[in-house]
């Protein structure tokens, strides 16, 4: 599980020389040459690492101050196209580097139990964590506790997130009762901020209007590896179906193509079809539609509520892939 932890194939190819600031935003470049020395600062970790049989191998002294970068901006800036490019940059064998999102971390904690990550993680030089989000009080004391583990060990930590650290959990639950783990764990980070509109949209067209139910159909049966689903089925499948697993259930498929696509009727459902956005994202995946436009999924209760960030993160990627299934259209 933690080999798999890799940047996605979407960010294979991401390099901090193939980003691209946008001139009237100094903070991008700013991040860039910010991100680069902390690339070039962390220890490439060239020794063996082999524990000794008999007695303990010395422990080193844990490094001062903060051991991580915070990412943070709106959604399409291209945090994790620097994410990537850190993890890329950074002089350690890719078995002593990890780059997951947050959800993936959690669940990697699930399955191994904490103890066994913290030892397994331990022995890394850097981990990435995408897309930081705090959504219940378990996940704050969690994360907190695993990455002062990590931090002691020595373990360098970088992360993209909507939100400023010391912010985690506000709109989401009483984060007054876990100020303590929430200001705990953003002492480990340095905030770096970073501004900007979505790149996605920056001087393209807007995506294209979804098509009609027999061209989407169509498109499917001639399209080779291509899905095709009703989309208040793929809905109900995917409460069956933990979002750990989305990202397997996309592997293999070459575009995606959903009919009478409908504004999400609950939150819990909102929030698992931002998770399979994400993991069709990471994996360049074309989504073709009839029904709704994407920006119609998510009310506007939803667009106020303390998960904002999250959905119009989903309407910018679901946005840029529709834009991508154009050509299958055309051919």
């Amino acid at each position: 599980m933690v080999a798999e932890m890799v940047p996605p194939p979407r960010f294979q190819g991401a390099r901090f020389e193939t980003y691209l600031p946008d001139p009237n935003q100094a903070s991008q470049a700013t991040a860039v040459e910010v991100l680069s020395g902390f690339a070039a600062s962390i220890d490439g970790g060239t020794e063996t690492g082999k524990r000794r049989w008999f007695g303990k191998s010395p422990k080193k002294a844990a490094p001062k101050g903060p051991r991580g970068v915070y990412l943070d901006g709106g959604y399409g800036v291209g945090k994790t196209h620097l994410l990537a490019s850190l993890w890329h940059a950074t002089p350690a064998p890719a078995e002593r580097k990890a780059f997951g999102t947050f959800v993936e971390l959690t669940n990697l904690v699930g399955a191994l139990g904490f103890q066994q990550t913290v030892r397994t993680l331990g022995d890394h030089r850097l981990l990435c964590i995408d897309e930081f989000e705090l959504d219940d009080p378990g996940d704050t004391v969690l994360v907190s506790t695993l990455l002062g583990k990590l931090v002691d060990a020595g373990v360098a930590l970088a992360a993209t997130s909507n939100t400023l650290p010391g912010k985690l959990g506000e709109g989401r639950f009483a984060a007054a009762d876990f100020l303590r783990e929430i200001q705990g764990l953003s002492a480990h980070f340095r905030p770096l901020r970073i501004d900007g509109e979505d790149y996605r949209h920056r001087g393209l067209p807007e995506a294209p209007a979804p098509y009609d139910d027999e061209t989407v159909t169509r498109t499917a049966y001639r399209t080779p590896g291509a899905s095709l689903d009703d989309f208040p089925t793929l809905l109900e499948h995917l409460s069956k179906v933990h979002p750990s697993r989305y990202g397997a259930m996309c592997d293999g498929i070459q575009a995606v193509c959903l009919t009478d696509v409908q504004a999400v009727p609950d939150q819990s459902t909102a929030l698992r079809l931002v998770v399979l956005a994400d993991r069709l994202y990471d994996r360049e995946v074309p989504v073709l539609t009839s029904g709704k436009p994407f920006d119609e999924l998510f009310s506007e209760e939803m667009l106020r509520g303390g998960y904002r960030k999250k959905y119009f993160r989903a309407i910018s990627r679901l946005t840029a892939l529709a834009r991508d299934a154009g050509p299958l259209v055309a051919h």
